[in-house]
């Protein structure tokens, strides 16, 4: 048996926001990106996000009705593990960093990476 077009619809998929400059227009960018030409935009974020919904029902709905695949979500999992390479000087400095901090090495790099990108602990 076939999945159902409730099926589509009821999947969640990761949505992309951008605000927008006034250059742009101003206001809210948001897309789908696993469904290619499901976007819209709004005035507020609530908007762009509410006129986004509307525009996955209608790509959903076209694409089912046409008989087209349509990409579901995938749940990766991550083990939390990471192999890195980097120059002996950066390892280095790393390393003394930590050995200042009295923290181990992974601690230090968990840290500094966390901080680099907007990521409270």
């Amino acid at each position: 048996m076939g999945k159902d077009l409730e099926y589509y619809l009821n999947l969640e998929y990761e949505i992309k926001l951008k605000k927008l400059s006034q250059e742009e227009g101003g206001g809210w960018f948001a897309e789908i990106p696993l469904l290619p030409g499901c976007m819209s935009d709004g005035e507020s974020l609530e908007e762009a996000v509410e006129n986004l919904g509307n525009a996955k029902r209608e790509w959903i709905e076209a694409s089912f009705e046409l008989g087209r695949a349509i990409p579901e979500p995938t749940a990766e999992e991550f083990s939390g593990q990471l192999r890195v390479r980097m120059p002996k000087t950066l390892h280095r400095t790393l390393s003394q960093m930590a050995k200042d901090e009295n923290v181990s090495l992974n601690q230090l790099i968990i840290h500094q990476l966390s901080k680099g990108i907007g990521y409270r602990l």
